[in-house]
Formats: C-alpha cells, structure tokens, sequence
C-alpha cells in the first residue's frame, strides 16, 4: 500500500492563483508589505483669494517600518530628545544652571550695575 504525502498549500505572493483567480489577503499581509516596502503619501493644499497665496500647507507622510525607513536615511527618531528620553534631563540641567546663574547674580547686584563712585 503507497503512502501519500500531502501536498502543502501556499498562496502565491502576488495575491493571484494559479488560474488567475483574486485571492483577497488579509490585513495582517497588507500591512506587512507596506511595512516591508514603505508607503508615502504628499499632498498640498493653497488657500487663494483672487489670485493671492494666502496659505500653503504641505502635507507628506510615510508609512514604513523601522528598518525600511532607515535604509533610505530616515532616522530622526534615534535623536529626537523627547522619543530617546534625554529631552527632559537636558532641559532640567539647563534650568538648574540658569537658576545658579540667576542666584549668583542676584547676590552680587555690583557685577551688573559696575562699582558705585
């Protein structure tokens, strides 16, 4: 008696079968090829009156993973202060320097005014 393995089922990555037939894919796969591949979006929108450019807004988005955006040089993420946590250690060094300053200052009012004659 012959055994027979079965055949496993995979669908192609272009979303069509063999036959020509559309397959619908999920979220999970729509999503992980825009990840994969990166998605941008631009748009402007121009607010005229009578010919005159009020207002200009450029609006450009993009969607794309971590890696993917790093590929084509976008990193702005790893030094943003406020995402890499720095932010607000750096600004309460700066005003604790500045208070010291102010401190100093006030108790020696003569550095800024110049000796009295």
């Amino acid at each position: 008696m012959a055994s027979q393995q079965p055949t496993p089922l995979s669908a192609p990555s272009s979303g069509l079968s063999p036959g020509g037939n559309h397959q619908p894919a999920n979220l999970g796969d729509i999503l992980e090829r825009v990840l994969d591949k990166g998605l941008v979006i631009a748009g402007d929108i121009q607010v005229n009156l009578l010919d005159i450019e009020l207002l200009t807004i450029k609006l450009r988005l993009v969607i794309a993973s971590l890696e993917t955006a790093r590929e084509v040089g976008i990193n702005w993420w790893e030094t943003d202060p406020w995402l890499t946590g720095d932010g607000g250690r750096q600004l309460e060094d700066e005003n604790r320097e500045l208070r010291a300053r102010i401190a100093e200052l006030e108790r020696a009012p003569e550095a800024i005014e110049g000796p009295t004659s």
